[in-house]
């Protein structure tokens, strides 16, 4: 589990088939082989591990649900090791699941801070809310004025400066994880005419929304 708090701006040395090397320095602290790691948002194992650098398997999965496919040698990546029993929880619940690809729409300055807005694939649309969390690249998120496909976060300088957003434009795909626990009462409310499920009816029927 991850938390979406960033801890480093990697780079991508090398690719060669399913193996991507990572040039990194904090991440590489304690990394063991077999740990995990989020690369832009995705979990992935490390299956080898260097004084400078860390190599990294994605299986056609992984390619095809996220942008890691898209990336180059010198491609700045968002890092963050899974985290740990003792560690400080600072963002939100991170699996490293990408739910799906979506595109930066726009980005406008606002002082000192930026108003990003996203369009999101259906799989992560349906569980936006307001004030909710979401990952975008790995980077824990709130939710600002979801509307259908459409949603916007506030950006502050720190996150600006420890990850990989400035280098991005409109246009842009981002890995997207939607936040895990509106995702199981989303499923939970959906079950229908299944034994022991909710619905949003049911529940308005009975006062409780």
């Amino acid at each position: 589990m991850f938390t979406g708090i960033i801890e480093e701006v990697g780079a991508v040395s090398r690719r060669s088939g399913h193996d991507v090397t990572i040039l990194a320095k904090r991440v590489l602290d304690g990394l063991k082989e077999g740990d995990s790691v989020a690369v832009d948002g995705a979990c992935l194992t490390a299956v080898a591990i260097h004084d400078d650098r860390f190599v990294v398997q994605t299986s056609p999965e992984t390619l095809e649900r996220t942008t890691l496919g898209q990336l180059r040698p010198g491609a700045a990546v968002n890092l963050e090791r899974a985290m740990s029993a003792a560690g400080r929880f600072d963002g939100h619940f991170v699996l490293g699941h990408v739910d799906g690809i979506g595109r930066i729409e726009s980005v406008r300055q606002q002082g000192e801070f930026s108003f990003w807005t996203f369009q999101a694939p259906s799989d992560v649309a349906r569980y936006l809310v307001p004030k909710g969390s979401i990952a975008i690249d790995g980077i824990s998120l709130t939710v600002v004025e979801p509307s259908g496909d459409s949603f916007g976060v506030a950006i502050i300088p720190a996150t600006l400066q420890h990850t990989t957003l400035p280098s991005k434009t409109s246009g842009d795909p981002v890995n997207m994880e939607a936040d895990v626990i509106g995702k199981h009462i989303y499923h939970y409310m959906n079950r229908g005419g299944e034994s022991g499920g909710l619905t949003l009816d049911t529940l308005m029927r009975h006062g409780f929304a």
